[in-house]
């Protein structure tokens, strides 16, 4: 079996779908993908603006009484982002592929680490939006992975849908 790690930004294309299993066609053994959702944590969010923002002192008190709040929404980042995931999962399967997935409340990296390590993956393929800023930097998930993994790391740029742009793709 020839394990390879997913790490999406969001829902998984079926053109994106495509192209990723595109890239194995051809391989002698079996493929299986993990998905890897990275999923936000509303409260460390909430946390980290009200500190970057300097006013912790102000606003601090009142999120004690927001956890309820903050649980709810919690539970519908949790939801949309294990949707995403199982969406994804069954556009791998659909196209013939073995595939399973779920999500992280982990820095990106450190779950994708992680991930590669449990299930001894032997690729990585990241797919994200452009990200031009965190690119030229080398501050983006791809190259912090290729930093941290021992194994080969390929960057995906999201295909946009006719349906996203209202034009045909180009030819």
């Amino acid at each position: 079996m020839y394990d390879v790690v997913l790490l999406v930004e969001q829902e998984l294309s079926e053109p994106d779908a495509k192209r990723v299993v595109e890239l194995h066609q051809d391989m002698p053994e079996p493929v299986k993908y993990h998905v890897l959702v990275p999923c936000h944590n509303a409260e460390a969010g909430v946390e980290a603006s009200i500190s970057a923002l300097g006013t912790a002192d102000l606003y601090g008190p009142g999120l004690a009484g927001q956890r309820e709040d903050l649980a709810e929404a919690q539970k519908a980042i949790d939801s949309e982002a294990k949707g995403c995931t199982g969406r994804s999962v069954q556009r791998l399967r659909d196209l013939g592929y073995e595939a399973e997935g779920g999500i992280s409340h982990d820095r990106p990296i450190d779950a994708l680490v992680a991930t590669v390590n449990h299930v001894q993956g032997q690729e990585v393929i990241i797919l994200t939006r452009p990200h031009i800023v965190a690119e030229f930097f080398h501050l983006d998930w791809t190259n912090s992975a290729r930093r941290h993994l021992g194994v080969p790391v390929l960057h995906l740029l999201e295909q946009e849908s006719k349906a996203s742009t209202g034009a045909e793709p180009r030819k």
